[in-house]
């Protein structure tokens, strides 16, 4: 388990900015609004410009903060004991403040391009049944996400220079498949940012429930399955201390 300190606390509130920010502009530029917007928008685009943003945001402050920007990535992150329960909250508060700043960014630059689609804002299609089906969506989707970034990122068995790119493109092929159907959030903050700028809730709870569990069930696999029940102090003194997704093993 690592401390955290100011620097990490400020990486993950600019990180989430410039991610919540991006996601909102390519949103606001790409996808159609409307009944049928789900065929008439280029989800190609918005998927690889979210997956190539979280690429570089990973890149540029894993080293600091791990690279979460993300509650549900610290709340499993937490839940392995890889980073303390009170630098998960600061965190998560860092990564709510930013995204909030982000969709307010996306606002002051894109008043009239953005209101259409609420800058972002999460929704629930009608192509779904029901919210449950939505925090279906997201919570699959946040858990293919978080796999990713405990499985490969955090895991020093693995290759973790992948890392990075390894969340990323998983990201952008989530946001392929579940984009069109919840607004490919699968980050409680990515979520909340916009919804409050905007005021278009989505239906809430999809936004919040799925990706926690989904992040929770990943953590669980990653326990159980990928490192097959190892104790932590054994694996710990194998590989040497842990990281996030963008941080490199302590010599």
């Amino acid at each position: 388990m690592q401390d955290r300190g100011l620097a990490a606390y400020i990486a993950e509130l600019i990180g989430t900015f410039f991610l919540v920010f991006v996601i909102g502009t390519v949103i606001s530029l790409y996808v159609a609004a409307g009944g049928s917007a789900q065929f008439g928008s280029d989800f190609a685009v918005v998927g690889f410009t979210q997956g190539l943003v979280l690429f570089a945001l990973i890149m540029a402050f894993g080293a600091v903060s791990g690279g979460h920007f993300n509650p549900a990535v610290t709340t499993a992150a937490a839940f392995l004991r890889r980073i303390d329960p009170i630098d998960a909250v600061v965190y998560v508060l860092a990564q709510l403040s930013g995204a909030v700043l982000g969709a307010l960014a996306v606002k002051g630059l894109l008043l009239d391009e953005g209101r259409a689609v609420d800058w972002g804002a999460g929704n629930i299609s009608p192509l779904l049944g029901s919210d449950f089906a939505g925090m279906v969506c997201e919570g699959i989707g946040t858990l293919l996400i978080v796999l990713g970034v405990v499985a490969v990122a955090m895991n020093k068995r693995a290759r973790n220079e992948w890392g990075p790119l390894t969340i990323g493109l998983t990201f952008a092929f989530c946001v392929f498949i579940f984009g069109p159907l919840t607004g490919g959030c699968f980050n409680p903050a990515r979520w909340f940012g916009p919804a409050l700028v905007s005021n278009d809730w989505g239906g809430v709870w999809p936004y919040i429930v799925g990706p926690l569990l989904g992040a929770l069930i990943a953590a669980l696999i990653y326990k159980f399955v990928i490192t097959a029940g190892e104790p932590d102090a054994e694996l710990e003194k194998a590989t040497g201390p842990s990281t996030g997704p963008g941080e490199r093993p302590q010599k």
